[in-house]
């Protein structure tokens, strides 16, 4: 904890990738390296501050192309960072994801006994991620990434995910994507809820008091001042299965519509239950300063608008009456899809690899990712569901089912299979630039 955190955010000491949202379209490319050199780290991490956008960088319109940094607890212990100061990390991003599964629900075919090799591994060190508008500016950022860690032995390079958003901005379950981020005081990028008060600074960087009013701050302060937690995880989703459980399901093709709005929260035009109950909207899933300005409790407090057990209500139940104090467990999400889209109409897996690569930003790996992750969307006592999942990512077993609201009988679906496996992940820290040359600096 720091006693004197400073109001004013200093973005020129903020890496981009925490604060700005992603461009619309975008690719994106995560390279992940592990490192067998302690003096060679450190040069990484030295050319690295060099290469990290930050959140005040002016090249080119804001948000549009950056590169970020991360690292995780093995990558700064390999780095050298003494034990004393590793201790004042947060004890889940010392523990790191794989530790953390069933927690998470990442139990069974998601186990880390199943990930995707080297995910979850303790040679998963640093984390590089470029993204940009388009493959050509992607490109062009990757160049500018390089040096970083070109020719430098002792850095060993040992996976890489291209990721990529189609220009209709959906996700290969055919749903809008990145429709929702919230506002941060001091960032100046406005939040999609103009309803949504900003959030303090410290919900979601480290060295600034957060919504009580606390300071989380690792030590020494060079080092954790004007970072933030960054929690990526390879989601594998089965589109098949998913379109087959549509079509099993519903009376028809409008009804199967109108089931995975009602399993999402919003159409898959991104047009949200909430100010479009009965029909599809697509100019207003396509308005940005609309498709996310509401709210649940004053116009839907029983969910027979939006569901209450949806995705999206339990992913950020926003002002609805719930167990938690909702502010506490906002997130900053990203998505990046990965693999070939499945043909349209196609019910039969065709056995490729595809889904999402899924990024979480914030202060407070507990009680944001954490709590979200396992009291929001793989429990349902919060709203009162019992044991009911997320029927989207929630880690189902083919036992339970999803329930829609309705007048004057409910309709209960039948039991859900999982949709989405966990392929590997990992809790990372997003250092400021200064402490990217911090790093850099380190001495024996």
């Amino acid at each position: 904890m720091s006693g004197h955190p400073r109001a004013a955010l200093e973005l020129d000491d903020i890496q981009r990738g925490v604060l700005s949202p992603r461009p619309t379209p975008y690719a994106a490319t995560y390279l992940v390296f592990r490192i067998d050199d302690r003096a060679a780290g450190r040069e990484l991490m030295r050319r690295a501050s060099a290469v990290a956008t930050s959140a005040a960088d002016s090249a080119g319109p804001p948000g549009e192309t950056w590169v970020s940094v991360a690292v995780t607890c093995h990558g700064l212990a390999a780095l050298g960072v003494p034990n004393t100061s590793l201790e004042t990390f947060a004890w889940e991003f010392r523990q790191g994801m794989a530790a953390r599964a069933r927690a998470l629900g990442d139990v069974g075919e998601s186990g880390p006994e199943h990930w995707e090799a080297p995910l979850g591994t303790p040679d998963v060190h640093v984390v590089l991620t470029a993204v940009a508008p388009d493959a050509p500016r992607l490109a062009q950022a990757l160049d500018r990434a390089r040096p970083a860690y070109h020719r430098l032995p002792g850095v060993t390079a040992i996976w890489r995910q291209d990721c990529y958003a189609l220009p209709t901005e959906t996700e290969h379950f055919g749903y809008r994507d990145g429709v929702s981020h919230p506002a941060v005081e001091g960032s100046g990028i406005a939040g999609s809820n103009r309803l949504e008060l900003p959030l303090k600074a410290g919900e979601f960087v480290l060295g600034y008091r957060d919504e009580i009013g606390g300071v989380q701050t690792p030590q020494p302060e060079a080092l954790g001042r004007n970072g933030s937690y960054a929690v990526f995880r390879k989601l594998h989703q089965d589109v098949a299965a998913f379109r087959r459980y549509l079509r099993d399901s519903a009376t028809g093709p409008e009804d199967e519509e109108l089931l995975a709005a009602k399993i999402m929260g919003r159409w898959r035009s991104g047009a949200p239950l909430a100010l479009s109950p009965h029909r599809d909207d697509p100019a207003l899933g396509a308005d940005a300063q609309r498709r996310n300005t509401f709210l649940y409790q004053e116009d839907d407090p029983t969910g027979f608008a939006t569901p209450g057990g949806c995705h999206i209500r339990r992913a950020n139940p926003r002002d609805a009456s719930v167990a938690g104090e909702v502010r506490l467990h906002r997130m900053i999400r990203r998505g990046a899809v990965y693999g070939p889209p499945l043909p349209e109409g196609a019910l039969v897996d065709d056995g490729a690899d595809r889904g999402l690569v899924f990024a979480f930003i914030g202060a407070h790996l507990g009680r944001q990712f954490e709590f979200v992750q396992s009291e929001w969307l793989n429990d349902g006592v919060f709203f009162g569901a019992g044991s009911a999942k997320d029927p989207l990512t929630g880690s189902h077993d083919g036992t339970g089912g999803f329930t829609v609201p309705r007048r004057p009988v409910r309709r209960r679906l039948p039991p859900l299979p999982r949709f989405v496996v966990t392929r590997g992940g990992e809790y990372c820290f997003l250092p400021g630039l200064r402490a990217l040359r911090w790093l850099g600096e380190l001495r024996d």
